[in-house]
């Protein structure tokens, strides 16, 4: 692992995270990694560490966090699902990218174990909630794009402007309580269900390095209002892989996503929001047309109803003790491909809630 500081003898990258360095936007990042190409190809020696010295953290300190829903497969898939006797798509799936505001505080660094949250869960037939630990639980395969240069309050930031904002990508976990999400999410939408952890790579690919990754996006049918509309490509032909206790059970394709992170940062910022360095917004869970390409435990399994064989038995949703490892890898220049390194955890069995007075 290089030692950014020692080679460029700068204090910004001895700091604990990324953020003073990416506020200083694309010009300065374009140097910087300028000169580290440099420094590779010329054979000088560069100062750094094993990587198996090495503790990583989270690369940046998150100012906000904001979940997306941009996949078509997915969406339909969850409302195949959800409402079978309705259109698998609301009607304005296709109008804007849909999201949620997330947990900035809960955003952890790969390798960080996942509690089991407790909540209130309703099954269909009950009279009446009950409260205890998820048995539900699982993943979102997504990727994640780190804003570096913020925008002030009350001024959207133009679909055109993305690279000009946004540093890099991560990939994300996002864990979800299904059951607890399903009794909680109507009317306001996803809560503790999602908010006790999200995970992301200690890795931040920069945009720069994906040049050889941009693609069209598959088709945008009706065409969005004006404020979405680019010519530029923001699809991305990244390829992710799922394992589940070390073995591989999906593998989606980035490449199939409907709406393009440049959308998803318009939207974000069309009402005035700021944004902030630091940000963090994510694609929602990433889905392909097939079903070895589903991004989330709730699809794969179709609910719980068709079990995947993970090591000769039956699974469903997570159990304690499981690890859910996600990888990734795009096109890179000259034939070759970029590693987004890992996003990684382990589930731990749910701790006992505090209980109130009893009368």
């Amino acid at each position: 692992m290089v030692d950014l500081a020692a080679l460029l003898g700068e204090d910004v990258f001895a700091a604990p995270t990324l953020n003073g360095f990416l506020a200083q936007g694309p010009r300065r990042w374009a140097r910087v990694r300028a000169r580290i190409q440099q420094v590779l190809a010329g054979g000088e020696t560069v100062p750094g560490y094993p990587l198996a010295d090495v503790t990583l953290h989270l690369p940046v300190e998150i100012a906000d966090y904001v979940d997306f829903y941009a996949s078509e497969h997915h969406a339909s898939n969850v409302g195949r699902l959800l409402r079978p006797d309705a259109p698998p798509l609301m009607p304005n799936w296709k109008h804007l990218p849909v999201g949620y505001h997330g947990r900035a505080g809960t955003v952890v660094v790969s390798g960080t174990d996942i509690v089991r949250p407790s909540g209130q869960r309703k099954l269909p037939g009950d009279d009446a909630p009950t409260f205890g630990p998820s048995v539900r639980l699982d993943i979102e395969a997504e990727l994640g794009f780190i804003v570096g240069v913020g925008s002030p309050l009350g001024e959207p930031v133009a679909v055109d402007a993305f690279a000009d904002h946004v540093f890099g990508a991560v990939l994300v976990n996002d864990w979800s309580a299904r059951d607890i999400q399903a009794w909680e999410y109507v009317p306001l939408g996803p809560h503790l269900g999602k908010s006790f952890a999200t995970s992301i790579s200690p890795w931040v690919v920069p945009l720069a390095a994906l040049e050889a990754a941009r693609i069209p996006l598959p088709g945008q049918d009706p065409r969005p209002l004006p404020y979405l509309r680019t010519a530029l490509d923001w699809g991305l032909d990244v390829d992710l892989v799922v394992s589940w206790n070390g073995q591989v059970v999906a593998r989606p394709p980035y490449r199939s996503m409907y709406w393009s992170p440049a959308q998803m940062l318009a939207h974000m910022t069309v009402n005035g929001a700021s944004c902030r360095t630091g940000d963090l917004f994510a694609s929602g869970t990433i889905s392909g047309p097939d079903p070895a390409q589903r991004g989330a435990f709730l699809e794969l399994t179709w609910g719980g109803a068709e079990p995947v064989t993970v090591n000769g038995q039956s699974r469903t949703f997570l159990r304690d003790g499981d690890e859910v490892v996600i990888t990734a890898s795009a096109p890179g220049s000259h034939g070759t491909r970029i590693g987004f390194g890992e996003v990684a955890g382990t589930i731990l069995p749910a701790r006992s809630a505090p209980r109130g007075p009893t009368r």
